[in-house]
């Protein structure tokens, strides 16, 4: 081959590249746009003011994944007509929830190499009070009733907790004081009634009870998941029951809903829904048979909602506590809901 010939080979193969790099770009591209777009037959959506404020009439703030230009921003919902209009607030978050008049808002800020994170804490009127960054992709985020204590996980290392090769960090904040925990493997671990010491331990999911000092959350280690009781004041956690993940405490505070990991079921979908009595240590099934890889938040004593995949990312769906009933779905394209009102 002569000199000629490999430089016209070479020349080709750039132009070749050149268009697939281009065509690649233009349907990224295109893609982007195309979420930008209303869906045809979506919920409608307008800009307006949302309060996380109580005292007014009941709704759900949640994230919206409708294709639109309000995708991905929190948007508001009648709780009586959930499929109804959304009013969206123009605040972005990959993970929300709300209580007492105080948010948590886990963003993404896209750089020109990589992605950052940081957890954003909100007051009644979605206006910043302060925020942190985060070490990881987040995943799961709790404000306690009151509105004072927050906490927050993302993955340090993967990014599903279908499978084995995964680490959590969780933190927990209270916004009065402005202490923040970074991690809860500070914590001192209690298991069947000893110290435990490993280095393979996660935390995840918190959920807060009313005294603004305790909480459950899962924890993992030597490949089991447990239900642990937290003592903010003695800086403790105590196991209380295996196979829990993602709890959500009642609010009457005498059950937790969580996913359980079933026997039999496929490996990238392994999770029931479960509900724990934490007098008795009895499970129930609840009626949701399909896989749930969600923290469930609480409607009312008997109601539970989560998510589940959907055409635009997620769906919400809502399922009686005590295992009676059906699965029924909430309203379509939205994720990480808070009844508040």
């Amino acid at each position: 081959m002569t000199l000629r010939t490999k430089l016209l080979v070479l020349l080709t193969a750039l132009v070749v590249l050149g268009g697939v790099a281009t065509a690649s770009l233009l349907h990224a591209a295109d893609r982007a746009a195309e979420k930008d777009r209303p869906q045809a037959g979506g919920p409608a959506v307008t800009t307006g003011r949302v309060s996380l404020a109580s005292g007014v009439t009941r709704r759900i703030v949640f994230r919206n994944l409708a294709w639109g230009p309000h995708r991905d921003e929190l948007v508001t919902v009648q709780a009586a007509a959930p499929t109804g209009p959304r009013t969206a607030s123009g605040v972005r978050c990959l993970r929300f929830h709300a209580a007492g008049g105080t948010g948590i808002c886990l963003q993404a800020e896209h750089g020109a190499v990589d992605d950052t994170y940081r957890a954003v804490v909100l007051d009644s009127g979605l206006q910043e009070r302060a925020h942190y960054p985060l070490p990881g992709i987040p995943t799961r985020a709790r404000v306690s009733p009151s509105g004072r204590l927050v906490a927050w996980t993302v993955f340090v290392g993967g990014d599903s907790y279908a499978g084995a090769d995964f680490s959590t960090r969780t933190a927990v904040l209270d916004t009065r004081t402005g202490r923040l925990t970074k991690s809860l493997e500070e914590f001192r671990v209690l298991k069947d009634g000893r110290v435990h010491r490993a280095t393979d331990i996660n935390f995840w999911g918190v959920t807060y009870a009313r005294d603004d000092r305790h909480f459950y959350a899962t924890m993992a280690t030597g490949g089991r998941t447990y239900l642990v009781r937290g003592d903010l004041a003695e800086r403790t956690v105590t196991t209380l029951h295996a196979n829990v993940e993602c709890p959500s405490l009642s609010p009457d505070e005498t059950r937790v809903v969580y996913k359980k990991r079933v026997a039999g079921a496929p490996a990238d979908a392994p999770w029931r829904l479960y509900a724990l009595d934490l007098a008795t240590m009895r499970e129930t099934p609840l009626a949701e048979t399909r896989s749930v890889d969600d923290q469930a938040v609480w409607l009312d004593g008997r109601t539970v909602a989560y998510a589940l995949p959907g055409d635009f990312g997620a769906d919400l769906y809502t399922v009686p506590a005590d295992g009676s009933g059906a699965a029924t779905r909430l309203l379509g394209a939205g994720l990480a809901p808070a009844l508040l009102g």
